[in-house]
């Protein structure tokens, strides 16, 4: 059986405004409207990753607790965490607290998204393979 992902689907309270945040943020382009009432997008982060933003019906304020059960965060890799992160100042992104050590080696750092979903910036150490 061959298996790949296609896009991961992402609920926001106001979709209109997470695309144009992603689009704004991440340089991210719009793949196709999917829904006009309610909105909902497919959009293209840079390296090819999908994502469908989607109406949200309800939300929970632990979603950007990294402990909680289920998928918490998406890994955005970069080759220089610290120009990556002055450049998502400048784009208004907001991070509260300071790079630390990633798991296998390299530095994180992490922050949300309007709606609170949870990122985070990685820097690998050179060499570094996930297989």
């Amino acid at each position: 059986m061959q298996i790949a992902c296609e896009h991961i689907g992402l609920a926001a309270s106001d979709p209109i405004a997470l695309r144009d945040w992603y689009v704004k943020t991440f340089d991210a382009r719009q793949l196709r409207e999917l829904s006009s009432k309610p909105p909902a997008f497919m959009i293209q982060l840079p390296g090819g990753l999908c994502v469908e933003i989607y109406q949200a019906g309800f939300a929970l304020r632990m979603t950007c607790d990294n402990q909680l059960r289920g998928w918490r965060h998406l890994a955005l890799r970069v080759e220089n965490l610290d120009a990556a992160r002055e450049e998502l100042r400048k784009r208004g992104v907001e991070f509260t607290e300071d790079v630390r050590p990633a798991g296998g080696g390299g530095r994180v750092i992490f922050f949300t998204d309007p709606e609170g979903n949870l990122f985070h910036l990685v820097e690998r150490t050179e060499g570094f393979r996930l297989a």
